[in-house]
């Protein structure tokens, strides 16, 4: 899956939390998300990167839990990340993970 690709698809499924998300298409959707981020932080738009956060906040969300479903675990593990430092780096250590074979949230998507 390309850039491109990953990001329609994530706003495709803009509230998608069933089914499974590859890890390109997660990486993508959060390398878009810094790039943005990063260039409306540097021409001071401040109140159009808000709505730029506010918008895709679920698709986030929802790639996530996607993401989580992938490798075999609940969506709701996403709120590890409310734990300071730990959290964060359990999270990023399960969205590295490879796919697993077929689970309960559907069959492993073909990279």
């Amino acid at each position: 899956m390309n850039f491109v690709d990953a990001v329609k698809l994530c706003f495709t499924k803009y509230v998608g939390f069933e089914g499974r998300a590859s890890r390109s298409e997660y990486w993508w959707w959060v390398l878009f998300i810094i790039v943005v981020s990063i260039v409306l932080g540097a021409v001071r738009a401040g109140m159009l990167g808000n709505l730029f956060s506010l918008a895709t906040l679920l698709p986030s969300l929802a790639v996530g839990a996607r993401r989580l479903h992938d490798i075999g675990k609940s969506g709701w593990w996403q709120l590890v990340a409310l734990i300071p430092l730990i959290g964060w780096i359990l999270l990023i250590y399960w969205a590295v993970q490879p796919s697993e074979g077929d689970n309960a949230h559907g069959p492993a998507p073909s990279n």
